[in-house]
């Protein structure tokens, strides 16, 4: 799999949905006037820490293949990229997808993404890191590597900070999102102004399900996906986690 940076990709574009797709995340990352409410992604797309991959349509077997490989390469050299470094997984989202699919559609596409992602994965699921979802300290991991996931869609309308007009994920390895939360007066701070921007980038509330990693009623699961309303994801989570015979 190919995978870009931003001087790659704006001055020898990819052409077609690709470089579309690029144009719109661009705008919604540098927009001074309608910020984007997570204040580190919009760093990390300035100082070109992110590494975009285009994917092909989520609803077939290649997709995933795809995010899998990019995975392993993209595992291999986050930490030789910089402190805000994620990984930026765009899908080709035909129109047929556009028109017919709706929010809970896209939740069961991305979790459905993620295991058949899982399931390619040569790495035993980390000792230190339960297997069970529920568990507070749970997260994605893949290639002995634990991982934040984000996802947006097309459908998303009121929650404008997880629309866009591509299916995709925003990965971010678990050591950036440490780094950041060692100056913990900064981390909070930055916390609080994240959760003012919300208010004023959403048609809704801040998430209920957002919370912070390790808290004793924290389920990363939850933030991965959220809904386009304020409705706390119910029941049990919809992952499943093809390696747990691997120790």
């Amino acid at each position: 799999m190919l995978m870009f940076d931003k001087e790659n990709l704006e001055h020898a574009s990819p052409g077609g949905w690709m470089e579309e797709a690029y144009r719109f995340f661009s705008a919604k990352m540098s927009d001074t006037d309608h910020k984007f409410p997570c204040i580190p992604a919009t760093i990390g797309y300035k100082l070109n820490h992110f590494r975009y991959v285009f994917l092909s349509d989520p609803r077939t077997p290649q997709a995933s293949e795809q995010l899998a490989k990019s995975l392993a390469a993209y595992g291999d050299q986050s930490k030789e990229i910089g402190s805000y470094t994620s990984l930026i997984a765009i899908f080709e989202t035909p129109a047929d997808l556009v028109e017919q699919y709706h929010v809970e559609d896209y939740q069961g596409l991305f979790w459905d993404v993620l295991s058949k992602t899982s399931a390619q994965d040569e790495q035993p699921w980390p000792e230190h890191i339960p297997q069970d979802p529920d568990h507070n300290v749970w997260e994605y991991c893949y290639g002995d590597e634990q991982y934040f996931m984000y996802c947006a869609t097309p459908a998303h309308q009121r929650r404008q900070s997880r629309h866009f007009p591509y299916f995709i994920f925003a990965i971010t390895p678990r050591w950036v999102l440490t780094e950041f939360n060692k100056n913990m007066s900064a981390a909070a701070q930055i916390k609080k102004k994240i959760r003012e921007r919300i208010t004023e980038y959403d048609e809704t509330g801040v998430h209920p399900d957002l919370n912070f990693y390790g808290s004793e009623d924290n389920f990363e699961w939850k933030q991965y996906f959220l809904s386009d309303d304020e409705q706390p994801a119910a029941g049990k989570c919809p992952f499943a986690h093809l390696h747990m015979k691997k120790i």
